[in-house]
């Protein structure tokens, strides 16, 4: 995996779909985030970003990954703006929550999460461990495989470290708890 290892900075949203209450990453704690930054007149986002988080929304529990999208838009500002964005969500079927990044303004037209994140472009996809760190950020688009693999080593750590607390409780992977 690659990723700095750093504590990944918030997000500045102003607006979110398919959640009932804005999402910080604070609140995320103790969960693997999938955050896939895309546009959705990105062809590489529509053709492979989307249908990706999707797939790992449907195939990770919950509780161990939370996968979040976030458009973040550079170009072609009057054609994705919020109402086209509701429409869009909705008949690609994206049921993640999906926030709108804040415009960028001034001098500097790059939404400011994007700029925090140093984002090259879309589609990205950033992998946030449990406690909060970034532990990849890819421009471009990660193979099903390589990108299921990484969540389940992030989510792995999590358990790893649970089992050598000792502390007196359940060990979980994806597989089902047991008692230590």
């Amino acid at each position: 995996m690659t990723g700095a290892g750093t504590a990944a900075p918030p997000w500045d949203v102003v607006q979110w779909f398919n959640t009932e209450r804005p999402l910080v990453l604070d609140a995320l704690r103790g969960r693997v985030i999938v955050l896939g930054a895309f546009q959705m007149l990105c062809p590489g986002c529509v053709e492979h970003s989307i249908p990706q988080l999707k797939r790992v929304h449907d195939l990770f529990p919950s509780g161990d990954v939370a996968v979040i999208g976030l458009h973040t838009v550079f170009e072609h500002h009057d054609a994705m703006g919020p109402t086209s964005l509701r429409a869009f969500l909705h008949e690609y079927r994206v049921g993640f929550p999906v926030g709108i990044d804040r415009p960028g303004g001034g001098g500097d037209p790059t939404p400011l999460t994007m700029r925090a994140y140093g984002l090259q472009g879309t589609p990205t996809t950033i992998l946030i461990d449990r406690d909060g760190r970034l532990r990849r950020q890819t421009f471009g688009h990660l193979s099903d495989l390589q990108l299921g693999a990484e969540i389940m080593a992030l989510i792995g750590e999590g358990a790893a470290m649970t089992e050598q607390t000792g502390s007196a409780a359940n060990v979980c992977s994806t597989t089902g708890c047991e008692m230590v």
